[in-house]
């Protein structure tokens, strides 16, 4: 078999192929994922703490991928940064559903049952997670724009310019929103501190420090 061309999908990484063409081309589909999957997951397991739900979510993150990938334009950050919006969205709407029983009929037609070895797998991945969703609550008081930019770049690790695609906003709001969101934090952190045996001095939150992967931007 020849090897591979720079035309064929196996030879590229998720951030080089058309994003735009997932939903239509097998091959597409493929690397794009095998390359977001662990990305992916980590962003869904800091957000939620039950294993099934962590499968589902990041199963739906591809399924919702794949429906809007026609909208994909390309832009800062790539693909990567157009599929964290889709899996932000995700996870939002999640939380809005108010009747569990309900999502979970919606969702037992298409879903693939997870063995025994797939919820090991997420337990742990769970409990790796457990300090960034910790983080991720504590950051709840913070208005909504403020808290976001802060996620995307100190929890899932993001560039500032990547978050700003994310969130549609400029680089440069971006950067005020995330110096904002830093103070903010820093001061009710450091308000919690004052009921701890040794409370905390450092002029920054501790947050949790993102898991390097293939397609962190230079």
């Amino acid at each position: 078999m020849p090897p591979p061309t720079n035309d064929d999908p196996a030879a590229r990484s998720g951030d080089e192929v058309d994003v735009s063409a997932i939903g239509r081309d097998p091959d597409v589909l493929e690397v794009f994922y095998r390359a977001h999957i662990e990305a992916i997951s980590r962003f869904v397991a800091r957000r939620v703490d039950d294993p099934h739900s962590a499968a589902d979510l990041t199963a739906e993150v591809f399924l919702a991928a794949l429906g809007s990938a026609h909208t994909y334009r390309g832009g800062p950050g790539g693909g990567r940064a157009w599929l964290y919006g889709v899996a932000r969205n995700v996870v939002a709407n999640d939380r809005r559903r108010s009747a569990r029983e309900a999502e979970a009929a919606r969702r037992v037609a298409g879903r693939r049952l997870v063995d025994d070895d797939d919820i090991a797998r997420l337990e742990e991945r769970l409990d790796a997670e457990a300090d960034a969703r910790r983080t991720y609550r504590a950051l709840r008081d913070l208005p909504d724009r403020d808290r976001a930019v802060l996620e995307l770049v100190a929890v899932d690790g993001l560039g500032v310019h990547e978050a700003a695609r994310v969130l549609g906003m400029k680089t440069t709001a971006a950067r005020v929103r995330l110096h904002r969101a830093r103070r903010r934090l820093t001061d009710a952190m450091r308000n919690d501190g004052e009921a701890d045996a040794e409370p905390r001095t450092a002029t920054e939150p501790t947050l949790p420090t993102p898991t390097p992967h293939a397609e962190a931007p230079a």
